[in-house]
């Protein structure tokens, strides 16, 4: 989220809005990393793309259940690999494969989100065959999960059983490298790893709507409408080319950050089914839910 005073107020509004909703803290020790191998399988898992919204998301039973639905709709897989727009780093670098605490990488939110625990452990194996296929990736042990990894994974795996792995978001490449990332990161799709991007198919926090009563303007339909038609219609030649085609960009994305997740989403699908929206709808105005599921 860009830092300012709008940044300020939605973290205010959002925690006043669902502190009533929090969850049950995990207080379980930390788990040692995982060293199993992903098992091969012949079906390949999805790729999905998420708008992970405000941290409070993982205090909302209610909104959260359509993460709970839309994992429970795939096959479980071996690990998750997340690219989070909340770590905006290039070359991609390979995140913590030991257990540590979260990062809470925001303020002014009620206490009971500091105190939720994601404890499933880290994808070390996977982090060592990434590299060995990825020779140029860098790797940062130190680098803790961010809320746009454990935010949507508290409801899609609340058991805490699955491992996951965090790679950084290389945002200052090109669009055109973005989706060749993904698409490098689309064999693991095999090894029934689930490819995760998190970010936000709308995200102005300048243009929301503090009292969540409103519809949402033109420009967000506009273009999330423009999103979906380009994901359903496997055209990710526009995706790529998104800076000249999308219309009122600037509008729905002041900065793109939340949006290029969705390139590397689409490049690891490239080779993937159809495209579905299985969580839709807007809240605070113009804030996109839009989640996208290929495969």
């Amino acid at each position: 989220m860009s830092p300012g005073r709008s940044r300020r107020d939605f973290l205010r509004l959002a925690g006043t809005t669902l502190a009533a909703t929090a969850c049950t803290a995990s207080h379980r020790p930390m788990p040692t990393p995982t060293h199993v191998s992903p098992a091969t399988t012949g079906t390949a898992m999805p790729v999905v793309f998420v708008s992970h919204g405000a941290p409070t998301l993982a205090l909302d039973q209610r909104s959260g259940a359509d993460f709970a639905r839309l994992a429970a709709a795939m096959p479980k897989p071996s690990a998750v690999l997340v690219v989070s727009a909340h770590w905006l780093d290039a070359p991609p670098t390979i995140g913590t494969t030991v257990a540590r605490p979260l990062l809470y990488d925001f303020a002014g939110f009620p206490d009971d989100l500091y105190r939720v625990r994601y404890e499933a452990p880290p994808a070390a194996a996977l982090a060592d065959e990434l590299a060995r296929r990825l020779p140029t990736l860098r790797r940062d042990d130190t680098r803790p999960w961010d809320h746009g990894v454990w935010v949507p994974l508290v409801h899609m795996y609340p058991g805490h059983d699955v491992p996951v792995l965090q790679v950084s978001m290389p945002w200052r490449w090109t669009p055109a490298q973005m989706f060749a990332f993904g698409q490098e990161l689309a064999p693991l799709r095999k090894d029934r790893v689930l490819v995760l991007a998190s970010g936000g198919a709308v995200h102005n926090l300048r243009r929301l709507d503090w009292n969540g009563q409103g519809t949402p303007p033109m420009w967000a339909t506009d273009f999330e409408h423009w999103l979906r038609e380009r994901a359903a219609g496997r055209d990710f030649d526009a995706l790529v080319d998104f800076r000249q085609r999308a219309p009122a960009l600037q509008l729905a994305h002041p900065s793109d950050d939340h949006l290029v997740p969705m390139l590397v989403a689409a490049g690891a699908a490239h080779e993937a089914g159809a495209a579905t929206f299985p969580i839709t709808g807007f809240e605070y105005g113009s804030l996109s839910r839009l989640a996208v599921r290929f495969g």
